[in-house]
């Protein structure tokens, strides 16, 4: 008969099985997670109480954590319960976790038309390599890693494209006693993140000239071998931002800006979902289509004409 282990005893070979099958960036992600949170609450238990987790899931709340960020923790406990179950060191216990009803959905951040023309004017006309970052996200609404990992031949521009094919981001590496960061340039977020971007009129303008004279294996941002990274660009930008007077606005914001002119422009949502690279289109629909009530006095007309 297999010996019960503890959590944190199956933790460990679970780690050592999940490594194999992984991107180093998640597995960073789930040590994370495992050392600040698993571990410290369920680490020498021997079995998963449903009511154990729930006051868990509810403790982190109150604690201020995001409910996806919980939601991100239950994923990593439930592949190590079934992980422990399959190998007979814990018996399986059904469990299903709920959060409380929200009364409204979270206001998205994006930028006001207005602010969003004057950054882009000013890009237009006090060009830096940098500079040309923002433009591009406010333009394909790139994420700051992929912006970040962006080379030259990433662009064609006869075809009028941008190739997403990369991302860069600094993972935090728990390795027994030792903790360091590193700097890794992986494949983006998700398979449906590889994906190709229609470049504007306008970008192509100021891309056209760049394009004859820089080298295709350099990095965009730097226009050098070596790229930048993703915290450094944050806190360029947030300068930047500052310099211009625009309200403060998280540097996701620009791909958010981006995303919701879209919708506002009558762009239908699966095209707007794949420019994106979303995982799924109900995830783009979640985030940025929220119908105002005109909008649904005008949908509920629309029926009833078709029906006279």
């Amino acid at each position: 008969m297999t010996q019960k282990k503890t959590i944190r005893e199956i933790s460990v070979l679970w780690k050592e099985d999940k490594k194999q099958y992984v991107k180093q960036s998640t597995f960073a992600a789930y040590v994370l997670i495992l050392e600040n949170h698993i571990n410290p609450t369920f680490g020498e238990m021997y079995e998963l109480e449903e009511r154990k987790v729930q006051e868990f899931t509810l403790q982190k709340l109150n604690n201020g954590l995001s409910k996806k960020s919980i939601k991100d923790i239950l994923i990593v406990l439930k592949m190590i319960l079934k992980f422990g179950v399959k190998h007979g060191f814990l018996d399986y216990k059904e469990w299903e976790i709920r959060f409380p009803t929200e009364e409204e959905k979270r206001h998205l951040e994006v930028l006001s038309i207005s602010h969003q023309k004057r950054i882009m004017s000013f890009i237009q006309e006090h060009f830096t390599f940098k500079n040309l970052g923002i433009y591009i996200c406010l333009s394909t609404g790139l994420r700051i890693g992929e912006v970040c990992a962006l080379k030259w031949n990433d662009i064609n521009i006869e075809l009028g494209i941008i190739s997403i094919k990369r991302t860069i981001e600094r993972i935090y590496i728990i390795d027994g006693e030792k903790r360091h960061t590193e700097l890794i340039i992986n494949t983006p977020k998700t398979k449906n993140s590889i994906r190709e971007i229609p470049i504007t009129k306008e970008l192509i303008r100021i891309l056209k000239p760049l394009k004859k004279i820089v080298n295709g294996n350099y990095y965009i941002l730097t226009n050098e071998e070596k790229p930048t990274e993703p915290r450094t660009y944050r806190n360029y930008y947030k300068r930047l931002m500052k310099d211009l007077n625009i309200p403060e606005l998280k540097f996701h914001g620009l791909r958010h800006s981006f995303a919701t002119r879209c919708i506002e422009s009558n762009c239908d949502y699966k095209t707007v979902s794949v420019i994106l690279g979303h995982s799924n289109i109900s995830t783009t629909l979640d985030l940025y289509v929220h119908p105002n009530m005109e909008q649904k006095k005008k949908c509920i007309d629309r029926m009833f004409k078709g029906l006279k």
